[in-house]
């Protein structure tokens, strides 16, 4: 009987979550936007940096070659680097296109990131820019990637556009687990709904935002989020709610260049927002549990049932375009699940981890 009645709700739960959750399983690259105005609105890349040596070469020269037909410029913000972080910055773009500014002590209130991401606002505002490219050191951008973010901003009247990059899928632990960090980002956020002016779904992935500079100074600026770990989604819902519209899409050739090595890697990466996600309440962490556990788990094991198999199939259904986009075999949609049950333990270390005054790291450093 038990069987059966989980069987048949984890049945409704993936049947909502394959025609009632916005499409956010689809995957798909939306069409290019339409052309740049003549001209071309003046951006500024703002780039946060503390101790990214390995990719920060990569991250601006990528910046540097971006084919935009109007004013470009990048300011990069050294957060107390010790690894050479800014020289390695300097030669990979021409003085006249980058400034590198040293980041301020970290006040208190503030998380690390978003202190510099506040300077590099800063530096950028002598420019008048009509935008900011919001972007991490380890994001490879396209040449074409400024244009294209622009036009759909400017076409589509948007305050805020950003790009799901795709994320580094190469090692073991990456392929295994990467594709559902994906999934499960756009199950919280399916970009249809962050899109919809009549939803109050607001979404964003940090690694490329590209936002109105008017849009962010009506919100307050990156102080009115000072203190938040989930930033990108954070700057997000608080320029939505300003009533700007946002957008959010995936793109194959905006790449993330950190790799992930080990599993224990991934597992720090979740834990370290997770438990903020949830509101800091250990109330959600046990519904969340218990509902990951209906959700993932209940279906094969009650496959024994009709109403379980049909629930893991409509769940291999539903993730099979994201393991596509990932050039992963359609073989690993069963072992959802276990991927599952590794998220969920990252969930309850995450809380566990905020208890102990450990949570919420940024590059080794709380919030000051």
């Amino acid at each position: 009987m038990i069987a059966e009645i989980a069987g048949a709700v984890s049945l409704a739960v993936w049947v909502y979550l394959l025609v009632g959750r916005g499409g956010f399983w689809r995957f798909r690259e939306e069409a290019k936007a339409g052309a740049l105005p003549r001209e071309a609105p003046s951006i500024v890349a703002v780039v946060p940096a503390r101790n990214e040596a390995q990719t920060v070469e990569r991250a601006v020269a990528s910046l540097a070659a971006q084919r935009y037909p109007g004013p470009f410029h990048i300011v990069l913000v050294d957060d107390a680097s010790t690894d050479g972080t800014a020289e390695l910055a300097r030669a990979a773009a021409p003085p006249e296109l980058l400034t590198v500014i040293r980041a301020e002590a970290l006040p208190g209130g503030w998380t690390g990131k978003l202190w510099a991401v506040a300077q590099g606002v800063r530096e950028a505002a002598r420019l008048r820019p009509d935008y900011l490219l919001l972007t991490d050191a380890d994001i490879e951008h396209p040449p074409g990637n400024a244009a294209e973010l622009a036009a759909r901003a400017e076409s589509g009247g948007y305050a805020l556009v950003s790009y799901m990059a795709a994320l580094a899928c190469e090692s073991p632990a990456e392929r295994a687990l990467v594709p559902a960090f994906v999934f499960f980002f756009f199950q919280l956020y399916p970009p249809a709904w962050i899109a919809d002016p009549r939803r109050s779904t607001a979404g964003a992935a940090g690694g490329c935002m590209l936002v109105r500079r008017e849009a962010l100074e009506r919100i307050g600026g990156i102080e009115a989020i000072r203190g938040e770990l989930i930033d990108d989604c954070a700057l997000a819902r608080a320029i939505k709610r300003g009533g700007g519209r946002v957008w959010l899409g995936l793109s194959a050739e905006t790449r993330s260049i950190r790799s992930y090595g080990t599993f224990g890697e991934i597992f720090r990466m979740i834990s370290r927002t997770a438990f903020t996600q949830l509101r800091h309440s250990y109330l959600l962490v046990a519904g969340t549990v218990a509902g990951l556990a209906l959700t993932y788990l209940a279906p094969p094991l009650t496959a024994f049932r009709l109403s379980g198999g049909l629930a893991w199939l409509a769940m291999c259904a539903c993730y099979w375009p994201a393991l596509r986009f990932y050039r992963r075999s359609p073989l690993w949609a069963p072992l959802l699940p276990l991927v599952a049950v590794f998220y969920m333990t990252a969930t309850v270390h995450s809380a566990v981890a905020w208890r102990r005054g450990k949570g919420g790291m940024w590059k080794g450093r709380a919030r000051g």
